[in-house]
C-alpha cells in the first residue's frame, strides 16, 4: 500500500545570528523522499555554509543513485575535519523513505533519532560502519501508518544548558515529552513546531545555538478533485461528469458555468447559501453528491491569497496558523490544506467573456493564471498536485 509522507521542519537560529547553522534538504524521487538534516560546526554564517553544502551534496549525489560510500567519502573530501579540534565540520542525518513505508537512515554525530509506534518509543536495529574514518549508524525499517519519527540537531539536547536547566534537555527527558505528545498530536508539522516551542522556552527566547526537529509520519492517502470552467467544447459536457463520478475523493465546483453543467448533467438542484460570503467572495452553493460550490475566479483568487498567507506565516516559524472564514474561499483553502494530499484540477477552456478577450491566447486566460499560482503554492505546500484542461 502507498501512502503520504507527512513531513513537519522547524528551525531557530542561535540568538544574535541571521543565520542558521543547521540546514534541512528534501527532494522528492519516484516512490518518497530524501530527507538530510545537516549540522554545521559553530553557528553563523560559516556553519550555514558548512551544513548547507553537506546537505546538498549528500542529497544530490544520492537522488543520482550514488551509494552511501560514495555520497561520505565526498562529503569528507569536501569538508574535512577541523585541524584544531578534530571534529567533524559537519554532522548529519540522512532519511530515504518510500511511500510504502520502507526507511533507509544513516546518522553521523547527530543525537539518536526517536521513534514511536501505538504511542511507545519503538527501538530500530542500527549497524554500525566505518567509511572514510567516519563511524556512522545505519538502519533498514518499516515504517507503519501512524509511526513517529523525529530527527534534531543538537541545539535541542542542549536546550537550557546554563539558565533553566544545568545540563541541558536530555535525550531521555525529550523522550518522555514526545512519548506524551505523539499520543495526542497526529500532525507532523504540529510535532515538530511544538518540541522547537518547548525548546524556545528553555532557552528563554535566547537559544544558545542553533535548533532544528524534523518529524516525519505515513498518512493515508486523500484525494479532491476540484473542476473549474466548462471545457472547450460543450460536446466534452458529458466528459466532465464521468470525471466527477470517476472521483476517488471529494469534488469541488468553481464557477457558476460548471456548476449548472453538473447539476443539469446529473439532475440536481443548486441550493445557495446566501450567509457566508464578504464583500470578496461570493456565496457558496450546495448540491447533492457534491462536496463545495463556490463562484469561479474571485473564489480562486480569494484562496490563492489565503494560501499565500498561510505559507508565508508558516515560513516564519512557531505560531499555529487557522483559517477560520466560513466564506467559500476560506472553505476551500481548508479543504485544500487540510483534507487533501493529492488534488487534481480540471481545467475547462472555454473562454468566459467576462474574464477574457476571446482574441486574447489560451495562456492569457486569468483563470488558468490563478489556478497556476494556485497549483504552485500548493507544491511548496507539499500537496501531490496535478493539472488537466478540459
Amino acid at each position: 500500500m502507498r501512502y503520504s509522507i507527512d513531513i513537519g521542519k522547524y528551525s531557530m537560529n542561535k540568538y544574535h545570528e541571521e543565520l542558521c547553522g543547521d540546514h534541512v534538504e528534501m527532494v522528492k524521487t519516484e516512490d518518497g523522499m530524501i530527507i538530510v538534516l545537516s549540522d554545521g560546526l559553530g553557528s553563523g554564517v560559516k556553519a550555514n555554509i558548512l551544513a548547507t553544502l553537506t546537505s546538498k551534496i549528500a542529497i544530490t549525489m544520492l537522488k543520482e543513485g550514488a551509494s552511501i560510500e560514495e555520497t561520505i567519502s565526498t562529503i569528507a573530501n569536501t569538508l574535512p575535519e577541523c585541524q584544531v579540534r578534530k571534529l567533524a565540520y559537519s554532522t548529519f542525518t540522512i532519511l530515504e523513505i518510500k511511500e510504502t513505508g520502507e526507511a533507509y537512515m544513516v546518522e553521523y554525530d547527530n543525537p539518536p533519532v526517536f521513534y514511536y509506534r501505538k504511542g511507545e518509543a519503538f527501538p530500530l536495529h542500527k549497524r554500525t560502519r566505518t567509511i572514510n574514518n567516519k563511524v556512522i549508524y545505519e538502519s533498514n525499517f518499516q515504517m507503519r501508518l501512524g509511526d513517529t519519527l523525529v530527527i534534531i540537531s543538537d541545539g535541542v539536547v542542549h536546550a537550557g544548558v546554563g539558565m533553566t536547566l544545568n545540563l541541558g534537555w536530555q535525550w531521555e527527558h525529550i523522550d518522555q515529552y514526545l512519548t506524551d505528545l505523539v499520543r495526542v498530536e497526529q500532525e507532523a508539522p504540529m510535532i515538530a513546531r511544538d518540541l522547537l516551542g518547548v525548546c524556545e522556552n528553555l532557552y528563554d527566547s535566547r537559544p544558545g545555538d542553533d535548533t532544528t526537529v524534523v518529524a516525519v509520519k505515513l498518512q493515508e492517502r486523500t484525494y479532491l478533485d476540484l473542476f473549474t470552467g466548462p471545457p472547450k467544447d460543450q460536446a466534452s459536457d458529458g466528459l466532465l461528469v464521468e470525471q466527477i463520478k470517476a472521483a476517488r475523493g471529494k469534488v469541488v465546483l468553481c464557477g457558476g458555468t460548471t456548476a449548472n453543467i453538473v447539476a443539469r448533467e446529473l439532475e440536481e438542484e443548486i441550493c445557495i447559501d446566501l450567509q457566508n460570503y464578504n464583500q470578496k467572495v461570493p456565496p457558496m452553493g450546495y448540491m447533492a453528491g457534491i462536496d463545495l460550490v463556490t463562484e469561479g475566479l474571485l473564489t480562486l483568487n480569494a484562496t490563492k491569497e489565503i494560501l499565500s498567507n498561510y505559507l508565508e506565516e508558516k515560513q516564519k516559524g512557531l505560531g499555529v496558523i487557522r483559517i477560520d472564514g466560513l466564506d467559500g474561499a476560506s472553505r476551500l483553502a481548508r479543504m485544500l490544506l487540510e483534507e487533501s494530499t493529492h488534488i487534481t484540477f480540471w481545467v475547462g477552456q472555454a473562454i468566459n467573456p467576462a474574464h477574457q478577450n476571446p482574441d486574447f491566447p489560451a495562456n492569457f486566460n486569468l483563470k488558468n493564471s490563478v489556478v497556476k499560482d494556485v497549483v504552485k503554492l500548493l507544491k511548496v505546500l507539499g500537496k501531490e498536485v496535478e493539472v488537466h484542461h478540459l
